[in-house]
């Protein structure tokens, strides 16, 4: 009698473990409820792999019960905190696969050339997934003081590229980036700049790079527009350039630049200053920074916009006047 009552606890057992068997590897098999246009999963610094799927059970992505708490016994994993992307077809092997990886979402943030400063800030503003710790410019310059003591200025000194950036992370994590690769940037243009270039240190260089910036989009006419400012200081002119008049305005320019603004003296009218403005004016690209360091040789000393997106340069002002106005000619 005990024999029999034995033999059929152990079927019992046996069966039990079979079917617990079979239901652990088809678990193991069987995707996540992930909706066919995928989630999004934040896991918390220091979050468990329990807390991690217990979010997820109330989702309704799966059921959390002793099948999940073998699978992280059997296969061991440390998760790492960030934002992930959850795709359809997931299974709870690969879940967990994902989170030990640290393969977060990345965020793009573009910098873009000409901007100044403040309109760079303006973007991280608008960017919701990134944490805000820099309230204004006048703070950005004393955060940025540990890694280039001495800043006074922030104008500038961000290189426009496209940053990736993760949840988690500040606009001054992207700014801090900025301006180190800036630092670099410039720094690499300096040491390699023309020997006859009349500026004695990188600091003028990144303030006539970002003139050269607004003067003209276009990538194969930088060169020439820096040879033009570049004759101009070498031959005492005044460098005459419409935007650091602009920059001068501020928020008192309406989009029309008149003759009152050009005749007003600032330390930014360079139609009423020698030499260059106490300070960058845009935040140059790589491009500008490298045709300013190598300017174009040639005579030209005057450039008009030629009403087709690049410019005519001139070598006299009568040919200069002559161009001035045939493109006025060509306004609607």
């Amino acid at each position: 009698m005990m024999r029999r009552l034995a033999f059929a606890i152990f079927l019992v057992l046996l069966v039990a473990a079979m079917y617990a068997g079979y239901s652990y590897h088809r678990f193991t098999k069987t995707p996540l409820s992930v909706p066919d246009g995928g989630a999004r999963l934040v896991v918390a610094r220091g979050a468990s792999v329990s807390a991690v799927i217990a979010e997820l059970g109330q989702r309704g992505f799966t059921r959390p019960g002793w099948r999940w708490r073998l699978l992280n016994r059997l296969e061991p994993l440390t998760i790492q905190a960030g934002e992930y992307a959850l795709e359809p077809g997931t299974t709870p092997r690969e879940l967990l696969s994902l989170l030990a990886s640290g393969a977060v979402i990345r965020y793009r943030f573009t910098i873009v050339e000409g901007w100044t400063s403040r309109q760079l800030l303006e973007a991280l503003a608008a960017q919701t997934i990134l944490l805000k710790e820099v309230p204004d410019l006048e703070s950005l310059v004393a955060m940025l003081g540990d890694i280039s003591p001495g800043l006074e200025h922030v104008e500038g000194w961000f290189l426009p590229e496209t940053y990736q950036f993760v949840r988690g992370d500040s606009d001054l994590d992207i700014l801090r980036r900025a301006h180190v690769a800036m630092r670099d940037a410039l720094e690499s243009a300096w040491q390699e700049r023309d020997p006859e270039l009349p500026l004695e240190t990188p600091y003028e260089l990144l303030i006539l790079a970002s003139i050269v910036e607004k003067e003209s989009s276009l990538d194969i006419e930088r060169s020439d527009i820096a040879g033009v400012f570049v004759r101009r200081l070498q031959q005492h002119w005044r460098l005459e350039t419409d935007p650091t008049v602009i920059y001068g305005l501020g928020e008192r320019f309406d989009g029309n630049l008149r003759r009152r603004d050009l005749d007003a003296d600032s330390p930014y009218n360079t139609y009423t200053r020698y030499g260059l403005p106490p300070t960058p004016i845009a935040l140059p690209g790589g491009s500008a920074l490298l045709a300013t360091a190598h300017p174009a040789e040639g005579t030209a000393m005057f450039f008009v916009a030629s009403g087709q997106g690049g410019h005519v340069f001139s070598d006299t002002l009568e040919e200069h006047n002559k161009a001035v106005r045939a493109m006025l000619r060509k306004r609607p």
